[in-house]
């Protein structure tokens, strides 16, 4: 055998353990970059919920530590003693339930007409309602406060859900999802007989649950975690959400850490478990409506 020819043998090796040893420094820098990520987003998250068990004495000493050095109750039992937090939850929740169920039903009724129903000016409409997300929900809030003003929506619920009941990302979420459904199954049913409606609560929806998850989920995530809209229409614990709850522990001269820790974990506990519950479904939701499904 030539050298030529031991070289021709030899030469593909190296370039197959190059690119593995590639892969390999590629990977574990990848992995040390999201540990980074994971780590500075755990470490806020860390220290909510150990402050949660300090003294505000501790908190505020100049030689604190991670760890309590007296592990005590006293910002739970101030939460629940100095605050409506029962009342703040049920309110987000109906506020946040209420928006990310209209959200849901107009998004996806929108959704279907961009996807399905040909009709002209429809590109156009749609790009329309794309544009809208590049708006800041600054600019409308005054706008939205006076119509609601007017209306005498103001401290109440439907005054805080039915303005928030619209969205053009859900609209755009769903639609992408829908082009990817084989059309073949709509136009079967339509010979059968089946209305536009009927095809939709009958065919659309029930494929559609992954994507009709995931909007579910941001809407709720979004609007339980909402600050500016709800601090605007709310004035009484009437309405008021947690969020909003967990400002009466911040003063102008000071404030009260260890049970805003406190509010901060029960505040946060309804999202997680939300979360968890239809994780299976955000994650198909959030590959499926990428796009990659194809018109």
């Amino acid at each position: 055998m030539t050298d030529a020819t031991l070289a021709g043998h030899v030469r593909p090796g190296r370039g197959v353990s190059r690119y593995r040893e590639r892969q390999a420094i590629l990977g574990a820098l990848g992995a040390f970059v999201i540990a980074l990520l994971v780590f500075f987003a755990l470490v806020p998250v860390v220290w909510m919920v150990l402050s949660a068990f300090k003294s505000n004495a501790e908190i505020l000493s100049p030689d604190r530590t991670l760890l309590p050095r007296q592990w005590t109750l006293d910002g739970f039992a101030a939460l629940f003693e100095y605050s409506a937090i029962g009342r703040y939850l049920l309110n987000s929740l109906v506020v946040a339930g209420g928006i990310a169920l209209i959200q849901t039903v107009t998004a996806s009724l929108a959704a279907y007409a961009f996807a399905r129903i040909p009709f002209r000016g429809s590109n156009v409409l749609f790009a329309i309602f794309l544009m809208t997300l590049m708006v800041p929900p600054q600019v409308t809030l005054i706008p939205q406060f006076i119509i609601a003003s007017r209306l005498g929506w103001v401290d109440t619920y439907h005054g805080m859900i039915i303005p928030q009941a619209f969205t053009a990302f859900g609209i755009f979420l769903l639609r992408q999802f829908f082009l990817g459904i084989p059309r073949e199954l709509e136009e079967a049913a339509r010979v059968d007989g089946a209305s536009r409606l009927r095809v939709f609560l009958s065919i659309i929806v029930p494929l559609s649950g992954p994507a009709i998850a995931t909007l579910l989920l941001f809407a709720f995530l979004a609007h339980w975690n909402a600050l500016l809209w709800p601090l605007v229409m709310s004035t009484t614990d009437a309405t008021r959400t947690v969020v909003l709850g967990l400002r009466e522990f911040q003063g102008q001269y000071f404030t009260n850490w260890d049970a805003l820790m406190a509010g901060s974990i029960v505040a946060t506990l309804p999202t997680i478990a939300v979360y968890l519950l239809a994780q299976r479904w955000f994650i198909r939701g959030v590959i499926l409506s990428s796009g990659f499904g194809g018109r």
